[in-house]
């Protein structure tokens, strides 16, 4: 636990958990986690405890036509707004606090900027909470696909046609749990977001907020396995091209490369395979698969997939398949404005919370929101660095912290003190 002081006997405290607890409930699984999928039933539940929690604190909410949720609130007709939130949607097992402590976090700090808000001085720019559609990416990819769309980087129209695994379209998805909306959401002035690091930085140094300053660098890969559909039992082993003893070696290549470059400075990963035709006494002909390679150091990247697709030829040969490579998308080192760090940092001061500059080795809606208007980007530790999992969690000390610095960072935002940042 970090060393913050408690703040779980305030009234504003107790709000926060006691919203929160009744978010967690929601598509909870039988080992304590979530399961609320993109365009789920759960994700309903989730949006309808959004609205209501919203109405009930005096915002307006909206849905944009990609399934975004807008909560808002106006001060001042016609002027852009700062956006705050991430999202409820979640992993198919997945802990209960990536995401929708954000959005939690979000409602409350602007529940408690509206009711210090002194009539005659009210701030320059209006506000709005968002819960971002589909940012896991696990029902439909891509991930962040609510932010893709609505800061510019993906269609509209093509997000969605997208389908599942049974063939179901997010748009159809989205009608069918009434969100999908119209219109492209409010116009940004500015953004911030609070999420758990998903690492054991903050917790292993006792430090209760982490301030991001950049996303390490990443290269994701569609691939297919391709072989030969054979009988398990009579096929000779010289004669067999098994798409999956291919797909095995790749998933062994990818974890043996990170040993070429010690220290933890590449990670990477196989986070989804998918057999064809899975049948119990067939040898496989086919395997779709994902791989995820990530480092802080462009230059270690670069080396990474030079030894991956060397590697690859000698799958190739050695498992008698062939492997068709795409690259589905990349990005190089991508930093916060610094300004919006410098914001964060002093709101962290004056709140007298331990704080540190991080990276952030996941994805999250900011990554795209920075570039289009300045971003505070927040991290709170989470406990034994867990995520994706339903173990998941975060001290109440420490989510309650996380909310006073929300709050402060998005009136500041509000009040205009990152205008021009870049």
């Amino acid at each position: 636990m970090s060393t913050v002081e408690s703040t779980t006997t305030t009234a504003d405290a107790q709000a926060f958990l006691r919203d929160f607890r009744s978010l967690s409930v929601i598509g909870e699984t039988p080992g304590h986690g979530v399961d609320r999928q993109a365009a789920t039933a759960a994700d309903a539940q989730a949006r309808a405890w959004f609205t209501s929690l919203a109405a009930q604190y005096g915002f307006r909410t909206e849905v944009d036509r990609t399934g975004n949720v807008f909560a808002l609130l106006e001060w001042t007709p016609g002027a852009p707004s700062v956006l705050v939130g991430s999202h409820l949607d979640s992993q198919p097992t997945a802990g209960k606090y990536d995401g929708a402590y954000g959005v939690a976090a979000a409602l409350h700090a602007g529940r408690r900027l509206a009711e210090s808000t002194v009539p005659g001085e009210e701030p320059k720019y209006n506000l709005a909470v968002v819960d971002w559609f589909n940012e896991e990416g696990c029902r439909f990819a891509p991930s962040m696909m609510g932010s893709s769309v609505y800061t510019g980087k993906l269609p509209v129209e093509e997000a969605l046609a997208v389908q599942d695994k049974q063939g179901t379209t997010v748009a159809q998805a989205l009608e069918a749990i009434g969100h999908l909306g119209a219109g492209t959401g409010p116009t940004a002035a500015a953004y911030a977001e609070i999420h758990i690091e998903q690492g054991r930085s903050l917790e292993d140094t006792g430090t209760t907020i982490g301030l991001v300053h950049s996303c390490w660098a990443a290269a994701k890969y569609s691939v297919t396995v391709h072989g030969e559909q054979a009988h398990t039992g009579s096929a000779v082993i010289a004669d067999r091209k098994d798409a999956l003893l291919g797909a095995s070696m790749l998933v062994v290549l990818l974890r043996e490369t990170t040993h070429a470059f010690p220290g933890a400075v590449l990670h990477t990963s196989v986070g989804q395979l998918d057999v064809y035709p899975n049948s119990p006494v067939v040898v496989p002909s086919r395997v779709d698969l994902v791989m995820d390679l990530r480092s802080a150091d462009e230059e270690v990247l670069a080396a990474a997939q030079k030894l991956l697709h060397e590697g690859i030829t000698r799958i190739e040969s050695d498992a008698n398949v062939t492997i068709d490579v795409q690259q589905s998308h990349a990005w190089g080192l991508n930093p916060y404005q610094p300004a919006g760090v410098d914001l964060a940092r002093e709101c962290a001061d004056k709140l007298e919370l331990s704080h540190a500059p991080v990276f952030t080795l996941a994805g999250h809606d900011s990554i795209n929101m920075k570039d289009i208007v300045p971003t505070v980007m927040l991290f709170v530790p989470s406990v034994d660095g867990i995520s994706h999992n339903e173990r998941e969690f975060t001290h109440d000390d420490d989510a309650c912290a996380g909310v006073d610095m929300l709050t402060e960072v998005v009136a500041r935002l509000c009040r205009g003190e990152l205008d021009g940042a870049k």
